[in-house]
């Protein structure tokens, strides 16, 4: 097949989950295309053109170090692509993440994404659902109570400082469109700064303030879903365990510091992805990240979801090949059935 992956810049993107994917995508010899969220092109009556690097299917590496230094290499050329050549486009930039000089980036892939699969590409996760889902937090709340710690979104001020009273001693506080980590709060008896927090956070839009839970000084765990269904490789699970080892810090993001290990999947956890899945399956939401604390989801990551660069490191398989088998699967379904199903049943089919 013909993929591209979209990320935000080619030239500073990490060596993460993207990577990992295109690498796996190249050994099992596809033609596998890289670009900028920055690289669309719109022609009027003609097909979208893509900005993109076609990696060499010589290419030599041993690692997804040296595979993306090549593929990040100068030298490597940046050609226009006509999508209508390309059979799936894999959104794989976060918005969340884009700097202020940005704001352009914000909506780009998921705007142009929904184009090319009005065009007849294969575009994963659906853009509409992404579009949709736009801010991750706020699709959060859509899903059942029972699953979640109590929360509250609002501007507010008031009405926060109520929500903390009624909780007890403990609230978190975040930003409603952010990743990351960034601008996360915990807010105690001792929080003597509340209101600059606020103020803050206000400035940066909606605030999301949630229960705290205790069990979260255990860390939380990622769990990786693929067409609904917990990720699965050789008889093991993609659950992953995130845990700071700086006593002090109640966030478990990786890129704060904290450590990856290997988690059983919980009873409760079972639970969470039976109740989460059909939501996501209907929406057509193909890749996702569930962070959950003992029995509570509390964040769900539909744009751009990472873990699977960390998974061998902690003895996991790195969970790559089934990722790029079921997007192999949905390039035959629609050989077979042509525009029978839309790009939204299509991304969600297992």
């Amino acid at each position: 097949m013909k993929i591209c992956f979209v990320i935000s810049d080619v030239a500073t993107e990490p060596v993460g989950t993207s990577v990992v994917l295109m690498r796996k995508a190249h050994q099992r010899g596809h033609d596998v295309y890289v670009m900028n969220v920055g690289g669309f092109n719109f022609y009027q009556g003609a097909p979208i053109k893509l900005t993109s690097k076609l990696i060499p299917k010589d290419l030599k590496y041993k690692t997804s170090q040296e595979f993306w230094e090549q593929v990040q290499d100068e030298e490597l050329e940046w050609k226009l692509q006509d999508s209508s050549k390309i059979d799936v486009v894999f959104l794989r930039n976060n918005p969340t993440e884009e700097t202020d000089s940005r704001h352009w980036a914000e909506h780009s892939g998921i705007s142009f994404g929904r184009m090319l699969q009005e065009q007849g590409v294969i575009v994963l996760n659906d853009a509409d659902a992404m579009s949709n889902a736009f801010i991750d937090k706020l699709y959060f709340e859509e899903l059942p109570s029972s699953i979640k710690p109590k929360s509250l979104i609002t501007r507010d001020k008031d009405e926060l400082l109520k929500f903390w009273k009624k909780c007890g001693k403990k609230i978190v506080l975040k930003p409603l469109e952010g990743s990351g980590g960034q601008n996360v709060y915990l807010i105690d008896e001792e929080k003597k700064n509340f209101n600059q927090i606020i103020t803050s956070l206000t400035e940066l839009g909606y605030v999301i303030a949630q229960e705290f839970l205790p069990e979260v000084s255990k860390g939380d765990v990622r769990i990786i879903l693929v067409n609904g269904r917990i990720l699965e490789e050789n008889g093991e699970l993609a659950v992953i365990r995130r845990v700071n080892s700086d006593k002090a810090e109640f966030r478990s993001n990786l890129s704060l510091g904290a450590k990856a290990k290997p988690a059983k999947l919980t009873k409760a956890m079972e639970h969470i992805v039976e109740v989460t899945a059909p939501k996501l399956i209907k929406d057509g939401f193909f890749f996702v990240g569930l962070d959950v604390v003992d029995d509570k989801l509390i964040e769900i990551n539909v744009l751009s979801p990472g873990g699977l660069d960390y998974c061998e490191a902690i003895g996991l398989p790195e969970f790559t090949d089934p990722v790029i088998e079921a997007i192999e699967r949905k390039v035959e379904y629609k050989k077979y059935y042509g525009h029978s199903f839309s790009n939204k049943e299509l991304a969600s089919m297992h």
